[in-house]
């Protein structure tokens, strides 16, 4: 069975390189947003359509270019309520460690 975090990286991957066309060798956590060339636009849309697709409520207003594919992983699997740090599945319930990256902000 897929843990949160390997779910959350499924969705965000598809997305990028089904809807934005984002070679999918180029998506790591390392990469930032602008990396894979999506403007400030792109990212409202991006997140916007992870909201709708993973049902998590994430406000694009912190989020920018220089924001990774990882901490936007990182955010939709707090929100989701899960993180891969215990037994990596799903609703282990484990927030993410100190000094963890957040963006983009949760929306409460």
């Amino acid at each position: 069975m897929e843990s949160t975090r390997q779910h959350a990286m499924t969705v965000l991957s598809t997305v990028l390189t089904e809807k934005f066309e984002v070679p999918a060798d180029r998506i790591d956590d390392d990469a930032t947003l602008a990396d894979l060339e999506l403007d400030s636009l792109a990212v409202v849309e991006l997140l916007v359509t992870l909201q709708e697709e993973l049902g998590v409520p994430l406000d694009d207003s912190e989020a920018s270019g220089e924001t990774t594919v990882g901490e936007v992983s990182r955010a939709v699997v707090r929100l989701l309520g899960a993180d891969e740090d215990r037994d990596g599945s799903p609703g282990s319930g484990t927030a993410p460690g100190p000094g963890a990256a957040a963006p983009p902000e949760v929306v409460e």
